[in-house]
């Protein structure tokens, strides 16, 4: 669990600079000149260093093919290898591609489209807040960059444990999202919705029973958190589902932001047919790009009661 830190974020302390911190100073360098490598030498290293993840992660491993096989029962095993392989991919070329976005966004000029803009913006012109349901995508903050192409996205985070780590990546996130809400920080996050805001929020991991219930998720009972009905009860927003990912041949990528209509009657009286609906919404989209999405993490682990574990 991540620690809160005891300093504004973004700021610097001059501890940074002592040995202890030097490990990091020369990583942050070393990203730096990934960054502004071509993107053949990118891809390329991407691949590399995703199949190497694949073969000695086998934890990480053994839960991506378990989800693989419980959601696309359709795959044969050797499509379920094959594509839990490309996740791990998938990932490292997330990394390479936040980095641009961090430090050299000019690459995405010209490869980035978005549809359904306009729900977002009917929302925001009726005065309301947006909370955008997305998703662990690999693609990581550069998803964040894409959609700043076409407005301004907020964003809720939790803070790293290393105190220089959680600076840089603060101050790196803040070229790309107008406001950044700490995960405890309710009153902020009520705050800005309030005030218009279109935030990204993803309620697809599971947190135990404590903050959601149990909902279908690709036909598997999967706890669900219900955090996102009781901010919008309580600001009015509109729950407006967000996705993107990357398309084309991936030597000359394109990146797509889809939106799609708020969703209707949310928060209904039924919370569970509400996880249903949201679960059922990005199932959908998780099928338009199934590997760039965190199968690694244990999305089933908590079980009703009576049933068997999965991991």
């Amino acid at each position: 669990m991540s620690k809160k830190p005891d300093y504004k974020p973004g700021e610097f302390q001059w501890s940074f600079l002592l040995p202890q911190y030097w490990g990091i100073w020369i990583g942050i360098v070393f990203l730096m000149i990934l960054a502004i490598l071509p993107w053949a030498i990118q891809h390329r290293l991407a691949t590399v260093i995703g199949n190497i993840a694949f073969n000695q992660l086998k934890s990480r491993r053994k839960t991506a093919i378990r989800n693989l096989e419980l959601c696309f029962p359709e795959w044969t095993s050797e499509q379920v290898q094959k594509n839990t392989r490309h996740v791990f991919v998938d990932q490292m070329i997330g990394i390479f591609e936040t980095l641009n976005a961090w430090y050299c966004p000019q690459w995405f000029k010209g490869r980035v489209s978005i549809e359904g803009l306009e729900h977002l913006q009917k929302a925001q012109a009726e005065g309301k807040g947006v909370l955008l349901l997305g998703t662990h995508s690999t693609l990581l903050d550069a998803g964040g960059y894409l959609c700043a192409q076409y407005f301004e996205p907020d964003v809720v985070y939790r803070p790293q444990n290393n105190p220089l780590l959680d600076m840089l990546i603060y101050r790196c996130r803040a070229t790309i999202y107008a406001n950044q809400i700490d995960h405890d920080d309710m009153r902020g996050l009520i705050r800005h919705l309030k005030n218009g805001r279109a935030i990204w929020y993803s309620p697809d991991q599971d947190y135990g029973l404590k903050q959601g219930v149990m909902a279908p998720f690709f036909g598997i009972p999967a706890a669900t958190v219900t955090a996102h009905r009781r901010l919008i009860k309580m600001t009015k927003a509109a729950a407006v589902p967000l996705y993107f990912y990357r398309d084309g041949d991936i030597k000359d990528p394109r990146y797509h932001v889809l939106l799609e209509p708020a969703v209707d009657n949310l928060p209904s009286a039924d919370e569970i047919d509400d996880a249903t609906r949201v679960n059922k919404i990005i199932e959908n989209q998780l099928r338009i790009a199934p590997t760039q999405y965190m199968w690694f993490h244990r999305r089933f682990k908590t079980r009703p009661e009576g049933y068997d574990k999965i991991y």
